[in-house]
């Protein structure tokens, strides 16, 4: 038998030993994000593969989510912690009790999203009682919206004919209206009909349909620095596509999937936006940037068709620039 102070001894030591021995590191957090199936996200998908977001020390799983309001309410139910969207749309679901703000811009449309008429429609004023096909409460709405605006029109001089914009890029292909605002490739396939035209695109209106990174605020507040690491490995993905198109587009298309799962369909969808590197959004997001002006004009605009349900809510509510870096 052990003596008392032989198992007092062997007691210190079994606790020594215990104190000395390596304990596991606590599982890394991961981050949620919700995404549609879009070129414009493709740098943050090839900071994953590439090892971006691992040497920076987050994790990242991306959940493939094509309906926005479902996105949202995943967003405000804690099932996801962030979302990818445009700043227009993201307006449109700030509610008293959910505050969102849009951390970067992955990128802006330069020519992917578009308006396609019917041939002898030459401008947009010339739109005035035609039936224009449009996603209500959509970027195509926001698009349009700006259009008429720009040429003194409003809605009530088109007759709206509402479906999403693959629905109305299908629809006027098929001649069943007479001009649809939708993307790629039914802008193609609408030019190429033999009543199409394409009458005017986003290369036309830099900075207005912007897709941005957003979190809760409440997520911005407990996951900060994994989300500034995020912001950067973007950054670092933007460098790489620059650096190694080519390569990039193969690691893109595959990663981001669904209808841009080829590469060559990948690249030439990528003609239609132009990636925001870390330069371009540290001018943005500076004060008085574009994403104070075009989150203001999209909310002055949603706000004339009653559709912002916070009363007075201002560009600098749905804009936190502190995560990119100086």
């Amino acid at each position: 038998m052990i003596g008392k102070v032989g198992a007092g001894l062997l007691a210190v030591v079994l606790l020594a030993t215990l104190f000395l021995m390596p304990t596991a590191a606590p599982a890394q957090q991961v981050l949620r994000i919700g995404y549609p199936v879009w070129v414009g996200y493709g740098p943050l998908f090839l900071a994953d593969k590439k090892g971006f977001l691992k040497d920076a020390g987050v994790t990242v799983e991306f959940i493939k989510m094509e309906n926005t309001s479902a996105r949202y309410v995943a967003l405000a139910a804690g099932q996801i912690d962030g979302l990818m969207t445009t700043i227009d749309t993201m307006v449109l679901r700030v509610k008293p009790d959910f505050q969102i703000a849009a951390v970067m811009a992955f990128d802006d449309s330069k020519g992917g999203d578009g308006l396609v008429a019917r041939r002898e429609i030459k401008s947009v004023r010339d739109l005035k009682g035609k039936q224009v096909a449009y996603g209500e409460g959509s970027v195509s709405q926001f698009f349009l919206g700006y259009l008429l605006q720009q040429n003194g029109m409003s809605f009530n001089d088109v007759v709206t004919v509402n479906m999403n914009a693959d629905d109305a890029g299908a629809a006027f292909a098929a001649g069943k209206v007479d001009a649809a605002v939708t993307w790629e490739p039914w802008l193609t396939k609408g030019k190429q009909a033999p009543h199409g035209q394409l009458l005017v695109d986003s290369s036309q209106t830099p900075g207005l349909i912007v897709d941005v990174l957003v979190f809760p605020k409440k997520v911005l507040t407990t996951r900060g620095a994994a989300i500034y690491k995020v912001v950067d490995a973007f950054h670092q993905g933007v460098e790489y596509v620059k650096a190694h198109p080519d390569e990039s587009n193969v690691i893109m298309a595959d990663a981001v999937g669904g209808w841009l799962k080829d590469p060559k369909e990948f690249a030439a969808t990528l003609t239609g936006i132009r990636y925001y590197d870390a330069a371009m959004n540290k001018a943005f997001f500076a004060p008085g940037g574009g994403a104070y002006k075009t989150g203001q004009f999209a909310i002055d605009f949603w706000a004339n068709l009653g559709k912002v349900q916070v009363e007075g809510l201002k560009a600098s509510s749905i804009i936190n620039s502190g995560f990119i870096a100086k």
